[in-house]
């Protein structure tokens, strides 16, 4: 689905994340940890074309993308959830969801996707025609991923969804994620938050200093002590 192989990028010639191989399996959910500034927004604006690839390749089913625009690859279905959720807090709701949906080609592939969202959202069903900015965080961060489904992705990069959510919310967040990826969607998920990652991907990466100091099944490395203590810093 999506392969990493040996990349280096950053911003103009100053290098972030050096020497990185990832992939994400088709209908896999993956995970990418570490702690502040390990690298791991960097390395998903890389992936998004946001970034500048200064070495390296990135493939997206098979073809190669590496230094492809952003909006280009949103059309061939690779599309972020940013850190902070960037929603047009002016607009409601549903035009928050209706600009998600640019590439799609007609009114019988909006409704669709339209329905598909409001089926895993319902509240945004409900708050359509509210101003995005007056959501609850855990809201906005449903709508981030709902404008973001609106597309209907090959493969969904999700960068902090834990930021500034209360646990019992990015509970729910991750329930939603594991529903898309079992829906047909692979996610590559991006938090600091070392256990719910863990607990919900099948196989992860730890960042450290910008590169992949480890990576393993997601399940044995929730039960390796050394992970906590030698790579992420907190208790898991």
């Amino acid at each position: 689905m999506l392969e990493v192989s040996n990349l280096h990028a950053g911003y103009g010639r100053v290098s972030v994340v050096r020497g990185i191989s990832l992939s994400i399996p088709a209908n896999g959910i993956v995970g990418l940890l570490g702690a502040n500034g390990a690298g791991k927004t960097t390395l998903i604006r890389a992936i998004s074309g946001i970034a500048t690839v200064q070495a390296g390749q990135i493939r997206l089913n098979g073809t190669v993308v590496t230094g492809a625009k952003p909006e280009t690859l949103v059309r061939r279905g690779l599309v972020q959830v940013p850190q902070g959720r960037l929603l047009f807090g002016e607009m409601s709701v549903r035009e928050n969801l209706e600009m998600g949906a640019f590439t799609l080609r007609s009114r019988k592939q909006f409704d669709a996707a339209l329905e598909r969202v409001h089926g895993i959202f319902p509240v945004l069903r409900e708050r359509g025609g509210q101003a995005a900015s007056v959501l609850s965080g855990g809201e906005q961060q449903m709508l981030a991923l709902g404008r973001a489904l609106m597309g209907n992705p090959a493969c969904l990069l999700l960068d902090e969804p834990s930021l500034g959510l209360a646990p019992k919310v990015l509970d729910q967040i991750l329930e939603i994620v594991v529903r898309i990826r079992a829906s047909g969607t692979p996610v590559l998920v991006a938090d600091q938050n070392a256990r719910k990652v863990l607990q919900i991907s099948d196989y992860s990466y730890v960042l450290e200093n910008g590169r992949i100091a480890l990576e393993g099944e997601s399940r044995r490395l929730l039960h390796d002590p050394a992970v906590a203590a030698s790579y992420l810093g907190v208790q898991i």
